[in-house]
C-alpha cells in the first residue's frame, strides 16, 4: 500500500508540473505584451495619417508595420507551443477559447491596414479595430491570470494585468488625441470618451500598486518625469478645455503623438520589468519544489528498503505508541525522530496549502469584480443602447452618488437583469 509520503512526492509533482505551466504562460504573457505594445503604436501612428488623409506618418507606418508582424510572429509561435489538448492547463478552456477568438482577428490585420492605406476608413473605425484586437490580446493576459494556482505569481500576473490595461487606455488616449489634433477639431463626444480614458488609466494603475510589490510600484512612479506629464497635461488642457467647434491647431499633433510616446514606452520598461520578475519568480519556484521532491524522494526510496515499515511507524505515531527517540518498541528500524519529520513535512505541506488558498481568494476577488463590471456594463451597452465608456460612466457616476463600490453597483445591475430588456434596433 501507498504511505502518506508517496502521496505528498506526488503532491510536490503536481506542483512542480503546475509551475512549469505557470513558467509558459508567462512568457506568453511577455510575448502578448510586445504585440500589444506594437500593434498600440500603429494605431496612433494610424490615426494621425487617417485625420490628416495621408500627409502625416506614412513612414513611419510603413517601419511600424514592420515591427508589428516580427511581433505577431513571436506571439503565434508562442501560441503553437501550448499544448491544446493538455487537460491539465489551468483555465485552459477559457484561455484557449480566447486564443481561438484573437487568431481571426490577427489574420484581419493586413485587410484593415490595406484599408488605411486606401484612407478608406475614418480614424474612429480604426481605433474601434485595433482595440477590439487589443482587448482580445489582453483578455488572454486575463485568463492566464485568473487560472494561475500560485498566489505570488497570480499577484505578479493581476498587477501585469492591470498595467497593461492601464497601458491600453493609455494608447487609446493617444490614437484618440492624434486624431482631434491631426484633424484640427475635437467635439464634445471625443472629449467625453478622452476624460473616461484618463479616468480609467489612473483606476488601473492603482490597482497595478496594490498587487504589486513596492519597488515595481516605485519604478513606475521614478519613470514618471515631472516635465513630461506637465507637458502632457498642457496638450489635454489645450484639447478637453477647448469649446466644441473651435479649431485645434494641428502642428500639435507631432507634440502629442511624442508626448504620449515617450509615456508609454517608459510603461513598456515597466511592463517587461514586471515579466522579468514573473519569470524569475516562476524559476525560483519551480527549483525551491524540484530541491523539496529530491529529498522526499530520497526519503521515500529508503523507506521503501524496509517493506511495510513506514506505515507501522506513523500508524504507532498517531495511536501514541510507547517509543524511546531513537528506538522504538517492537524493533521497528526507525525511531520517532523520523515519524516525528515525516508527519513534519505532511503538516507544513498542508499548512502551506491552506495559505497559498486563502491568499489566492485575496487575489481572484479582484478578478471576480473586474468580470462583474465588465458584465454589468455589456448589459447597459446592450440595454440602452450606448457605448463601453458611456455605461462604465454611468457605473461609476451611481456608485459616487450612493456612497458604494464600483462592484456594488455592478452587482444590483446584474440582479435587475430580467427586467432589463435588451433594445432591439427597429
Amino acid at each position: 500500500m501507498k504511505s502518506g509520503l508517496s502521496f505528498l512526492v506526488g503532491a510536490l509533482r503536481c506542483e512542480i508540473d503546475e509551475l512549469e505551466q505557470l513558467a509558459r504562460t508567462s512568457e506568453l504573457v511577455a510575448t502578448i505584451g510586445r504585440l500589444v505594445h506594437a500593434l498600440q503604436r500603429e494605431r496612433g501612428i494610424s490615426n494621425v495619417l487617417l485625420a490628416s488623409r495621408g500627409q502625416r506618418f506614412v513612414a513611419q507606418r510603413d517601419a511600424q508595420i514592420a515591427e508589428c508582424l516580427r511581433q505577431e510572429q513571436a506571439v503565434r509561435l508562442a501560441f503553437d507551443q501550448l499544448d491544446a489538448a493538455d487537460g491539465r492547463i489551468g483555465n485552459g478552456a477559457r484561455l484557449f477559447s480566447r486564443i481561438a477568438w484573437v487568431l481571426p482577428g490577427m489574420d484581419a490585420l493586413t485587410g484593415l491596414r490595406q484599408r488605411i492605406g486606401a484612407l478608406d476608413i475614418d480614424a474612429a473605425q480604426s481605433t474601434a479595430a485595433f482595440g477590439k484586437l487589443i482587448a482580445g490580446l489582453i483578455a488572454v493576459v486575463f485568463e492566464a491570470a485568473d487560472g494561475a494556482t500560485d498566489p505570488e505569481i497570480s499577484r505578479l500576473l493581476v498587477a501585469l494585468f492591470n498595467f497593461m490595461q492601464g497601458k491600453e487606455f493609455a494608447g487609446q488616449e493617444r490614437a484618440c488625441g492624434a486624431a482631434a489634433f491631426a484633424s484640427g477639431r475635437n467635439d464634445g463626444a471625443r472629449q467625453q470618451q478622452w476624460l473616461h480614458l484618463i479616468a480609467s488609466q489612473e483606476h488601473c494603475f492603482a490597482l497595478f500598486a496594490d498587487f504589486a510589490a513596492p519597488g515595481l510600484a516605485e519604478v513606475w512612479g521614478s519613470v514618471q518625469a515631472a516635465a513630461q506629464l506637465a507637458e502632457l497635461e498642457r496638450l489635454r488642457r489645450i484639447a478637453c478645455a477647448a469649446p466644441a467647434g473651435v479649431a485645434l491647431d494641428s502642428e500639435l499633433s507631432q507634440a502629442w503623438f511624442d508626448c504620449c510616446t515617450r509615456r508609454i514606452d517608459a510603461m513598456q520598461a515597466v511592463e517587461e520589468r514586471l515579466a522579468a520578475d514573473l519569470r524569475r519568480l516562476c524559476l525560483h519556484k519551480t527549483t525551491q519544489a524540484r530541491s523539496e521532491l529530491q529529498a522526499h524522494e530520497a526519503l521515500l526510496a529508503s523507506l521503501q528498503g524496509e517493506s511495510g515499515a513506514e506505515t507501522a511507524d506513523l500508524a504507532d505515531f498517531f495511536l501514541d505508541a510507547p517509543a524511546t527517540p531513537d528506538a522504538p518498541a517492537g524493533g521497528a528500524p526507525y525511531g520517532r525522530q523520523l515519524e516525528r519529520s515525516i508527519l513534519d513535512m505532511v503538516q507544513e505541506q498542508s499548512r502551506r496549502l491552506q495559505a497559498m488558498g486563502d491568499e489566492l481568494d485575496t487575489v481572484r476577488a479582484a478578478l471576480n469584480e473586474r468580470k462583474l463590471v465588465e458584465r454589468a456594463k455589456g448589459l447597459l451597452m446592450a440595454h440602452r443602447r450606448i457605448r463601453e465608456e458611456e455605461a462604465h460612466k454611468m457605473l461609476r457616476q451611481t456608485a459616487m452618488n450612493q456612497g458604494r463600490r464600483l462592484v456594488e453597483v455592478a452587482e444590483s445591475v446584474l440582479a435587475m437583469a430580467e427586467y432589463l430588456p435588451v433594445d432591439k434596433a427597429p
